[in-house]
């Protein structure tokens, strides 16, 4: 799929796929299966799906005694890596070897905190337009209810943002705006930067979460509804998944949301009716107050929230 280049050089479409390293891949399936997602086999990988839809979201490995974010994929059209490499040629990003938990193909660089980041040649998976939402409401004289021991399993429909730590997220917002194209969405401070890509995507494809080091912070997956996401992360809880965050609805993206926990300190979220940002869309970003930047309803969040577990003991 060919497509103009915007005015400041090639940008990504999409964010392909992530990979995380686990201690134990039994864990991950069962966690990522109960969450809704459709787990697969690959060799000695797990790789995430969702259900009904072919795109392959995300690939786990077998690691050591610590979860590690492996690298993040960024899809480019077909026909852009020529003007991607002499991008990065122009800046001064280094180009890299692929890394021993990486796959072959596009181009492999570092981001400023070190951690191995691919951009390939791939189809669109970012969202065209805003996701369908749905409210379940019936008219009078109806019973809308559904029994608890009839409750439907969640299954998210794609995934919808992805967010790392960053040691320095102003630096960062700077980096992904000029190596691929990224535009920034809102901030607060240097606390926390959302970036959207250029040719529509949700209010968010990248978030950047203040830390002092590279890591995962968050998977987060699109659901249909506000009961999908309090269905969601009632099934996870009953699981033992309890102590997260939500259900609460966010200041920035203004999407509902419920944080799972993962058996390794980050979180798997359940997301509906985020913002969207249609292509060539001129977004006016702000810079937030903290008090005004992360919910507007909801429980406070755990106090180990922002704590970047792969580089310390959860």
């Amino acid at each position: 799929m060919a497509n103009p280049e915007p005015a400041g050089g090639p940008a990504i479409h999409s964010l392909d796929h992530f990979c995380l390293s686990v201690p134990d891949l039994e864990t991950a399936r069962s966690f990522y299966s109960e969450f809704g997602l459709d787990v697969r086999d690959a060799g000695d990988s797990l790789e995430l799906y969702t259900f009904g839809n072919p795109h392959r979201w995300a690939v786990i490995r077998q690691g050591g005694a610590r979860k590690k974010l492996e690298y993040v994929a960024f899809g480019v059209f077909q026909g852009e890596l020529g003007a991607f490499r002499q991008k990065f040629d122009r800046l001064g990003i280094e180009v890299i070897d692929t890394p021993a938990m990486g796959e072959a193909g596009g181009i492999w660089f570092r981001n400023p905190d070190g951690m191995p980041m691919q951009v390939i040649e791939a189809e669109k998976c970012s969202p065209d337009t805003k996701a369908q939402f749905l409210t379940r409401s019936v008219g009078p004289g109806e019973c809308a209810a559904i029994a608890r021991s009839q409750a439907p399993r969640v299954q998210p429909r794609r995934l919808s943002h992805f967010a790392i730590f960053s040691s320095d997220v102003l630096r960062d917002i700077a980096f992904y705006e000029a190596t691929l194209g990224f535009k920034l969405s809102d901030r607060s401070e240097d606390a926390v930067a959302f970036m959207h890509g250029i040719h529509g995507s949700d209010h968010h494809m990248l978030a950047l979460v203040g830390s002092t080091g590279a890591g995962m912070h968050h998977c987060s997956w699109d659901v249909g509804s506000i009961q999908e996401v309090g269905v969601g992360g009632s099934h996870m809880a009953s699981l033992g998944f309890e102590k997260g965050w939500g259900m609460g609805q966010h200041v920035l993206g203004a999407n509902y949301f419920h944080y799972v926990p993962d058996p390794w300190g980050s979180y798997a979220e359940y997301s509906c009716d985020i913002d969207f940002i249609p292509a060539g869309h001129d977004w006016p970003a702000d810079n937030h107050a903290p008090e005004d930047s992360m919910f507007l309803w909801g429980p406070m969040p755990p106090e180990n929230f922002i704590t970047n577990f792969e580089l310390q003991d959860a």
